[in-house]
């Protein structure tokens, strides 16, 4: 939480306050998959607006696709992670 609140009140273009946000996301996968989600969902969005390396984005979905299997989200999962597996196969 330290990080991400501390680069909270900086604009969504600053990588730093991505970048926290998205250890966040990872930090709260273990105890709160569905915050996690939340939170993982808002970092691919901020990232494929802002910052366009296509690893970061795949790193990304991967901790989604991760989230949404620990939900019992099966299907979503396995969709997301053959959208990835093509996109790093390329």
């Amino acid at each position: 939480w330290a990080a991400w609140k501390t680069y909270l009140g900086r604009a969504e273009t600053d990588c730093y306050r991505c970048y926290s946000m998205e250890l966040l996301g990872g930090a709260l996968r273990l105890s709160k998959p569905e915050d996690s989600l939340s939170v993982l969902k808002k970092v691919l969005a901020l990232r494929r607006r802002f910052f366009h390396p296509i690893k970061g984005v795949l790193e990304l979905q991967t901790n989604i696709a991760g989230c949404l299997s620990e939900l019992g989200r099966s299907d979503e999962a396995l969709v997301l992670f053959r959208e990835i597996y093509k996109k790093s196969a390329v």
